[in-house]
């Protein structure tokens, strides 16, 4: 078992509960954490057998152009669409920032967290 770690992806994108966010957009700041079968990668040294983290990537960069209302939806489709794309994941955790929500006041982000096991 072994545990790869994309950290501070960052997106702009138009996901938001009020229809301005969804117009004007806002900055996301994502990590992930993927556990999985890495054994047969360790001894083979190709890629083929790996937790194929630009798949991942490019997987999470697809996910965050579709808009959305919810943070927590983004993180469930992003999960979702993983396990989907990449074999050999066991579990997988999403953290998904909003940097300066609007919410009134001076707030660095807003995040949610889902983690989700085959």
């Amino acid at each position: 078992m072994c545990i790869i770690e994309i950290e501070e992806m960052e997106f702009y994108a138009y996901h938001g509960h009020y229809e301005e966010e969804r117009i004007v957009g806002n900055r996301f700041v994502l990590d992930l954490v993927i556990e999985g079968d890495c054994d047969t990668a360790a001894k083979s040294d190709s890629i083929k057998d790996a937790l194929n983290y630009q798949t991942a990537y490019k997987v999470i960069r697809e996910q965050m152009k579709q808009k959305s209302h919810l943070l927590e939806n983004i993180a469930q489709r992003i999960l979702d669409a993983l396990f989907e794309n990449i074999k050999n994941i066991k579990k997988a955790s999403i953290k998904v920032r909003k940097m300066n929500p609007p919410m009134g006041g001076q707030i660095k982000s807003v995040s949610v967290t889902l983690t989700k096991t085959a």
